[in-house]
């Protein structure tokens, strides 16, 4: 049956985010809003302490002279600071500017110069560092604050400061943060967040206070979380899927908890216990490669209980699925392993973990179905940044596996030309900043936004992402091939993988490069008494042998145009850093092609 939602939330939301943060502040005021870590610890701030602090810092904005929608910039990791910094911004009238802090001094400076920012957020020495070496080039820039860097006490100043000037601008104007937020219509510029793009300059998409709120208030109305729930965020807030959970947290009031660094996370989970979490897929093929692998390598009866439970566990979530009853004998086993193996997966993620949810490229249906028969519940989502993230969820309560879910309630869907996904609703961007004839290829006249994504909707109005047009090629046979599709089935199939990229478009065959994840293959390089670096070991006879079994694996479930008949292992793994990887972990296809143009010709020589 299609799902039919009420969408009369959309008539009677706040007008801008600064509204709905102000609301959530006087609705619960002594519940907690945000946990952080200090050294060792975890401290936790209520909804009153972060309207108070974010009212000074709001204040100390306006004391420097800001004026509506000039532009703020964040350039900083995920840290709590930053989220009071943006809260700050929006309380203020102004409009945040994000920036990477993997994003390099040259892209640093001209995401700041584009967007015309007045004052720039800068996380510590080294983003000041950036900024201090393109200065000529930032004329609009009057003042940096940063959280844990050096303060000069002219252009720079830290935190605190900024808050004590705030203090000193509330005392001769005690209402001027309420009188500012009364005067921010819906539709005023609230965010400019800058595409990571595989090419040229990055694009800022124009986001508006109605498009976040909409976008918290759609999953309040959704009754997918509540005040009873409790977040750990690690998504780099600088992309619009980590932009888009803290509209959630405004919209439901659940706590938050969140720490930026992406080698804690599961040790983080451990100690949070969060009720949910949003993530790349690369998250959870790296958790699902690393629970295989140390399995695997503690061999014996615990890897054969281990294996015989996933097999009991998926022959139980599909029978399930199907409605079907479950035989007795298989409960009984089910049971047992329950308490054996699923459970002690369970823990890993701290145990409480109602869903994750999973956006910012398409998750592999065994993966998912391969955590469900654990016990753990990852329900996909789908959306652009020119969306403000979010468009479809699954539900809880009604999702189907290998979909991206329904169509957020009051925002449209159609299929275009070549099945392309059109959108339209509250959550569409107003264009991109000073780039008419982009933001005209984008949107239609009459609102539709082009994803640039194919896709198929059943009849219950469940998207399926087929691939990304751009992105799809034919082979010099006539066949077309989904590269995503092939490469995410690589990575359910082989847990030492990382990263899987297929070329051959007007070729006559598929060939593949392949980087495998540093931490479980030196794990696995020391059961097989392999040493030496990721090169040596990726480079041994070994590593190539164990490699081409699956290959041959994933061929084996292919079609034969899409077979893939050579390959190589690359000497490093894909990373942000080296410019071959966006920050939400998305490969960027064509630098790898560049970067290896060579090599991969002479696949075809």
């Amino acid at each position: 049956m299609p799902i039919v939602h009420d969408t009369s939330f959309v008539d009677t939301m706040p007008a801008s985010v600064a509204q709905q943060f102000l609301e959530r502040v006087k609705k619960s005021p002594d519940r907690e809003a945000f946990r952080f870590p200090v050294g060792e610890s975890w401290e936790s701030m209520s909804w009153q302490q972060a309207g108070d602090e974010v009212s000074r810092l709001a204040a100390g904005l306006l004391s420097l002279g800001l004026q509506p929608e000039q532009r703020v910039g964040i350039a900083s990791a995920t840290r709590y600071e930053w989220i009071l910094a943006d809260l700050a911004i929006m309380c203020a009238g102004a409009a945040t500017t994000t920036v990477y802090p993997t994003t390099n001094e040259d892209d640093t400076a001209y995401i700041l110069a584009d967007s015309e920012c007045k004052v720039v957020f800068a996380e510590d020495d080294d983003q000041i560092a950036k900024l201090r070496n393109r200065k000529s080039e930032l004329p609009h820039v009057g003042k940096v604050v940063t959280f844990a860097g050096t303060a000069d006490g002219d252009w720079v100043i830290d935190l605190e400061a900024l808050a004590a000037l705030g203090d000193s601008y509330l005392a001769e104007h005690p209402g001027v943060i309420a009188e500012t937020v009364e005067k921010i219509p819906a539709d005023q510029l609230a965010t400019l967040i800058y595409t990571s793009g595989t090419t040229g300059r990055p694009k800022g998409v124009r986001l508006r206070h109605s498009s976040w709120v909409y976008e918290g208030s759609a999953i309040e109305n959704l009754h997918i979380l509540s005040e009873d729930d409790l977040q750990f965020l690690w998504l780099p807030m600088a992309h619009s899927f980590g932009k888009v959970l803290l509209s959630v947290q405004l919209a439901c009031g659940f706590p938050t908890a969140i720490d930026g660094r992406v080698d804690k996370i599961v040790d983080n989970l451990g100690v949070v216990k969060p009720t949910f979490m949003g993530a790349a897929p690369r998250i959870f093929e790296k958790a699902h490669g690393r629970i295989v692998t140390m399995t695997a390598a503690e061999g014996g009866a615990k890897e054969k209980i281990f294996k015989q439970a996933f097999k009991v566990g998926l022959q139980v979530d599909q029978l399930k699925r199907e409605g079907k009853s479950i035989p007795l004998p298989l409960k009984l086993q089910h049971g047992l392993f329950d308490k054996l193996v699923f459970s002690k997966v369970r823990e890993r993620f701290g145990g409480r973990v109602r869903f994750f949810i999973s956006g910012a490229a398409a998750l592999n249906r065994d993966i998912a179905e391969w955590f469900h028969a654990a016990g753990i519940l990852i329900l996909e989502g789908y959306g652009l940044t020119e969306s403000a993230a979010g468009s479809f969820v699954n539900h809880p309560d009604q999702y189907k596996f290998g979909t991206v879910g329904p169509v957020f309630p009051g925002s449209e869907v159609k299929l275009g030309e070549g099945d392309e996904v059109l959108i339209k609703g509250p959550g569409v961007m107003d264009g991109y900043h000073n780039l008419p004839e982009e933001t005209a290829k984008a949107l239609t006249d009459d609102g539709w936004l082009h994803t640039g994504d194919k896709g198929s909707i059943d009849e219950d109005g469940f998207l399926k992402i087929t691939g990304r047009i751009k992105e799809l090629f034919k082979t010099s046979g006539g066949k077309y091939i989904a590269p995503p599709a092939i490469e995410s089935k690589f990575k359910a199939i082989c847990p030492y993988a990382s990263q899987f990229v297929v070329f051959g478009a007007e070729r006559n065959f598929c060939v593949a490069l392949i980087t495998l994840d540093p931490d479980a293959i030196a794990g696995w390089a020391a059961e097989n008494d392999i040493s030496g670096d990721y090169t040596a070991i990726v480079s041994s006879p070994e590593c190539q042998a164990m490699v081409s079994e699956y290959v041959d694996e994933l061929n084996s479930n292919l079609n034969r145009w899409e077979t893939i008949k050579k390959w190589q292992l690359l000497d490093h793994d894909l990373t942000v850093e080296s410019g071959e990887m966006t920050p939400s972990m998305k490969v960027k296809r064509n630098v790898v092609e560049e970067n290896h143009h060579e090599l991969i010709e002479s696949f075809y020589s």
